[in-house]
């Protein structure tokens, strides 16, 4: 009877702590491609008005590492349930924002709540699942996770058009209470999380809210304010090194500290927490890169950019049953490295990108790479939450999730500096080869001249239009390049992680682990 219980029960808790996770990560990306229409909803200027996004990924950076602590504090049932209710309001409070600073402050307090949702999530499903079930469980959970990326921008698109960006905000309610009434009745806490009273260690929640958040700033505004020649960057990137250091400080003495960092003293962990952070650094740089790629240089639409993404969500959903289903027999260290190796040659195929490519040329490569997501993500997640102990776990999973996000915001950042960077160098490449006393050159002038003038153009602006023409299209190849070159990098982060593997530690296989813990 216990057992089937037990069984129910297991299933009952996956659902419950999904529907939570699903509504922050649609919640993270759906708001994207409502900003034109929030900025013309609320009167505010393109720079303002991505505070929407910002200010959710600085709470949501802020919270990351600290939800073991808070479990542990408040118990864990009743900060899961405080969370998801307090996204519920926030989501509400967003919708129904007259103006942008209550907008971006509800954000706040919405990004806040989101942050510790997917920690807790995880940690649960981990001490639900016995050790030999643990790839099947971050299959499961991993199915979740990369549900909301996929649909997110496209339901947030739809919601926008047809009804409201408010409305993106208020799908939000009805999960919520579902959620709530379904983590009252199916989440306990285990003993080993119901302490007694602890000392709060204020000084590091000082130091880490101050650096994390000021940390996520920097990589939010740095391309955009020109770096360090921003003295708001500089002095944010200041505040943000001294604060983290004093952070490591103060939290390796303290008794009961926010972040356990002695977790770090574990080499299988720290090597796969280090492997996480560069494979976000290289899901979320590719995922931004592709998109901008075929809208700013191949005209696609939105919704057509889309369409090249999907496929690949829709691989990485259908690999991880199977992925799961192989770590109960394969080594998972070696399952990473395939993913880790796919990864790599999806990045390499991608850097051969032209103006010339059709749709399919952009989709099979996107494919390949969300087979080999799937094929790193879920055994890496197991892996290195595996020599973890239980009272831990929440510890565990923040900082392992802190560091997915910390990695994609630095991807973006670093994605975004070298595009532009590279596509100024390549230009004054091109540009010094394009000669007007050049046969090529001359073709291509008189051509679209002639066609001008056929038009009715008149002669002096045909010819500026012409020259105007073969401007754009030098930069058009020299963004073109600029691209290649980034995907290049990627597909070097993801091989360069690869002796990393040799650190974690093999998981045990078989029913024979469940007394692991």
């Amino acid at each position: 009877m216990t057992t089937t219980t037990q069984t129910i029960n297991k299933w009952l808790i996956t659902i419950t702590v999904m529907l939570p996770t699903i509504m922050e990560i649609i919640d993270t990306s759906v708001a994207n491609v409502a900003l034109p229409h929030m900025q013309g909803s609320l009167n505010a200027g393109t720079d303002e008005v991505t505070w929407v996004l910002t200010s959710y990924l600085v709470s949501n950076a802020v919270v990351l590492p600290m939800t073991g602590w808070l479990a542990r504090l408040f118990g864990r049932k009743r900060f899961l349930i405080t969370c998801i209710i307090l996204f519920t309001i926030s989501s509400l409070l967003c919708g129904a924002a007259p103006n942008l600073e209550t907008l971006i402050l509800f954000r706040v307090l919405q990004g806040a709540a989101g942050g510790a949702l997917i920690p807790i999530s995880q940690a649960i499903m981990m001490e639900t699942f016995p050790p030999h079930q643990r790839g099947m469980a971050m299959a499961i959970f991993g199915i979740g996770a990369m549900f909301g990326p996929i649909i997110g921008p496209a339901l947030g698109g739809w919601i926008t058009d047809n009804l409201s960006w408010r409305w993106i905000f208020y799908i939000n309610i009805p999960i919520g209470v579902v959620a709530v009434i379904m983590a009252g009745a199916y989440i306990f806490d285990p003993p080993y999380l119901q302490r007694g009273r602890m000392t709060i260690d204020y000084w590091g929640l000082i130091f880490l809210s101050l650096g994390f958040g000021a940390l996520q700033v920097v990589l939010d505004k740095g391309q955009q304010d020109d770096w360090f020649n921003s003295p708001f960057i500089l002095a944010c990137s200041i505040v943000s090194l001294v604060s983290l250091l004093l952070m490591i400080r103060v939290e390796l003495r303290h008794p009961h500290p926010i972040v356990n960092l002695r977790l770090f003293k574990n080499i299988s962990y720290a090597a796969g927490v280090t492997i996480m952070f560069v494979v976000g650094f290289c899901l979320y740089s590719s995922i931004m890169l592709i998109p901008l790629f075929l809208q700013t240089l191949m005209g696609y639409t939105a919704t057509k950019a889309g369409m090249v993404l999907a496929p690949g969500g829709v691989a990485t959903l259908i690999t991880m049953p199977f992925v799961g289903a192989m770590l109960q027999k394969y080594d998972g260290r070696k399952i990473v490295l395939c993913g880790l190796t796919t990864g790599a040659v999806a990045m390499f195929i991608m850097r051969g990108f032209t103006l010339d490519a059709s749709y399919f040329d952009f989709v099979w490569p996107r494919v390949v790479l969300g087979v080999g997501l799937a094929m790193t993500f879920v055994p890496l997640t197991t892996i290195t939450l595996a020599t973890i102990p239980r009272e831990e776990m929440g510890n565990a999973t923040g900082m392992y999730n802190l560091m997915r996000n910390m990695g994609g915001s630095f991807g973006i950042a670093i994605a975004a500096t070298i595009l532009a960077r590279d596509s100024q160098f390549f230009q004054t490449q091109l540009a010094a080869g394009v000669q007007s006393y050049a046969l090529p050159f001359q073709r291509s002038y008189h051509a679209l001249k002639g066609a001008l003038l056929s038009r009715g153009v008149d002669t002096v602006s045909a010819d500026k239009q012409a020259m105007a023409m073969i401007y754009a299209n030098v930069r058009r190849h020299a963004a073109m390049l600029a691209y290649n070159h980034v995907f290049w990098y990627v597909g070097l982060a993801f091989v360069g992680i690869i002796p990393l593997l040799f650190l974690l530690r093999r998981q045990p296989l078989g029913k024979g682990a469940d007394g692991a813990h």
